[in-house]
């Protein structure tokens, strides 16, 4: 019982209802998106309807979400690994679609309280127009240098640095020319 429980709790569906909970929408507003009833996308939140791959577009557009954000990449997860354990080979990409911005979820799946990602900023890539969120966001540079500017206060953070955001406006620059890595926690979830 227990293993279909955790089975059900890391599945599409499961990640649809905490994406759209996330983002502040309702049945209603996803029905409307899709133009459906609230009844069918209760259902494929509860993984007893399977979408079509143009509901799938629909809804990742609406959660600002990449397609392949709702999809496992890589090899298949073995079952007693499922909800545990996330293999480099199948981390799912997800992210801002900002270019110069690579992100993987290391989260076994969207629904907890929080989301662990991996970021890898390319060498002379930036965000330029601030980003601000409802979030407590810190993160850990693994390597490479990257700037933050955070209330309009810049840093450099460096490997082994960390730094924390509250829902402060910030932006992220890489004018470096290497990648930097980093890790980074987001809190409720936002992907």
């Amino acid at each position: 019982m227990l293993q279909s429980n955790l089975a059900t709790a890391h599945s599409l569906g499961a990640d649809l209802r905490a994406l759209r909970k996330s983002r502040g929408l309702t049945l209603q507003d996803m029905a409307d998106t899709l133009g459906r009833s609230v009844g069918w996308v209760s259902q494929v939140e509860r993984d007893l309807s399977d979408p079509s791959i143009t509901d799938l577009r629909q809804m990742a557009d609406r959660l600002d979400v990449k397609v392949s954000t709702l999809f496992r990449r890589g090899g298949a997860t073995p079952i007693e690994e499922e909800g545990y354990i996330v293999r480099s080979r199948t981390r799912r990409p997800i992210g801002s679609r900002t270019a110069g911005l690579v992100e993987e979820l290391l989260s076994p799946d969207l629904t907890d309280d929080f989301e662990m990602v991996h970021s890898t900023f390319e060498p002379h890539s930036e965000i330029t127009e601030a980003v601000t969120r409802p979030t407590q966001e810190v993160g850990y540079i693994i390597s490479g240098r990257l700037d933050l500017i955070i209330a309009d206060k810049r840093f450099r953070v460096e490997p082994g640095d960390s730094f924390r955001i509250r829902g402060e406006p910030f932006r992220w620059l890489n004018p470096y020319d290497v990648p930097a890595v980093a890790i980074w926690v987001i809190a409720p979830p936002v992907y």
